[in-house]
């Protein structure tokens, strides 16, 4: 995974906003016409289109048109990058505070002696 990974930055881009994180968790449930997830908003149909865009440009969800009827779904598998850059620096932090707690337990073991 590149360092400055630009798919990473517009998924956690797409996450840092709560009304969109709210529109996911909607639509974790089971697909949603626009008209549906925008009523709990209350924001006017171009903003939540806006959001909307940005979701679909992270990769995070699929929109399909039926009639006059946009339906949107959510894409989990998105979430796999976020995962796994997670997972990583999870990692990394674990294996510098063992470091931490090895170097201190030595110092202390030092001092006892």
């Amino acid at each position: 995974m590149a360092k400055h990974d630009p798919a990473l930055s517009l998924l956690f881009q797409a996450l840092a906003d709560p009304t969109r994180r709210s529109m996911l968790t909607t639509l974790a449930a089971h697909p949603v016409s626009v008209t549906d997830l925008a009523g709990p908003t209350g924001l006017r149909l171009p903003t939540v289109m806006r959001h909307l865009s940005v979701l679909e440009g992270a990769g995070l969800i699929t929109t399909a048109k039926d009639g006059r009827v946009r339906t949107c779904a959510i894409v989990p598998e998105a979430l796999g990058l976020a995962q796994a850059w997670l997972n990583q620096q999870q990692a990394l932090w674990e294996s510098r505070l063992d470091r931490l707690d090895g170097l201190v337990m030595e110092k202390m073991k030092g001092r006892e002696e």
